[in-house]
């Protein structure tokens, strides 16, 4: 065996251990005893387990990050969710196929690693990639930008946690179900959770929506506006002009569904604001006619049954 096939078999060897057991539970002699070579072999290649670790660290925080910005490197005129699908893909994508390699990186680092090569600071790099882009896409939807680091960090915190769990429970979803379902919350939020969602982007479609000029609302109709379209535009068979002239009417039509809902709402509204004047008028008109004692009116007497005294002066005192 060569010495670079040597090194690469340690590298495998030392990866599974970590991954299974963690930096501090493995030792150099364990190492070496599954590669079935001595411990000054290791020693030799890598200066211990340290060396053996940083190694391996590096090469899985280069692929990740490789991944993760070519998903974000999306052309600038792509629509957010594009991006939002494609990355999560991306991400569930490399979680199953270097399942080993993202064990290593989210279990603790050992206390000698630098820390601005850690798995935490690679997401903070994600995170200023996803704010560059919620930031364009709340300027075009005329929304404040204040928070969009927050959201960002939302966005990444969710997906990660959630590629964890799905990495730890060893779900029966595949990668696309999973992305489907992180998006179906990222995208919609909970008050809109589709019951059947769906990715609507294909994985290699580089075409970007065009969804009209910008307006004062928020774009929140996106999945309708392209499950309107015909499953053969939205996989490229159309040619992009009929493309665009659906999705143009496809977001007219999300538009005026949009007016009309607000405007019922407005009316439901306007209704209960006006049954709950009429009921308040109700209560304070029966608060004023209400008597506060009780009235006894005195009868009529009549003049031959008086007394004599009773239409008497009052005797001075």
């Amino acid at each position: 065996m060569s010495s670079y096939q040597r090194r690469e078999q340690l590298i495998r060897v030392g990866r599974s251990l970590f991954a299974s057991k963690g930096f501090e539970s493995v030792s150099v002699e364990e190492i070496a005893a599954h590669a079935k070579v001595s411990k000054p072999i290791v020693y030799e290649h890598f200066g211990g387990k340290e060396g053996l670790y940083a190694v391996i660290v590096d090469r899985e925080m280069r692929s990740l990050t490789e991944t993760l910005f070519d998903a974000l490197s999306e052309n600038g005129d792509a629509h957010p969710r594009q991006i939002v699908e494609h990355t999560t893909l991306a991400l569930f994508t490399y979680i199953e196929e270097h399942s080993e390699g993202f064990q290593v990186l989210v279990r603790d680092s050992p206390s000698t690693a630098d820390s601005q090569s850690s798995f935490y600071s690679l997401w903070g790099d994600v995170c200023l990639r996803v704010e560059e882009v919620l930031e364009q896409w709340f300027k075009r939807q005329h929304l404040p930008t204040k928070y969009v680091g927050h959201y960002a960090q939302m966005l990444v915190g969710m997906t990660v946690f959630t590629g964890q769990y799905w990495a730890n429970q060893r779900s029966t979803l595949s990668r696309e179900e999973l992305a489907a379902l992180t998006v179906n919350l990222a995208w919609h939020g909970l008050s809109r959770l589709e019951p059947k969602p769906s990715l609507i982007f294909d994985e290699d479609d580089d075409m970007a929506l065009e969804v009209g000029g910008n307006t004062n609302q928020e774009d929140d109709g996106l999945e309708e506006i392209v499950s309107a379209v015909p499953s053969t535009a939205r996989s490229g068979k159309v040619d992009a002009r009929e493309r665009k002239r659906m999705l143009k009417e496809a977001e007219k039509a999300q538009k005026e569904a949009k007016r009309a809902q607000l405007a019922a709402e407005r009316a439901q509204q306007r209704a209960m604001l006006a049954s709950a004047k009429a009921k308040e008028i109700s209560e304070q008109l029966e608060a004023t006619t209400a008597p506060t004692e009780e009235y006894k009116p005195t009868p009529d007497v009549p003049e031959s049954e008086r007394c004599a005294g009773d239409d008497a002066e009052p005797a001075a005192h």
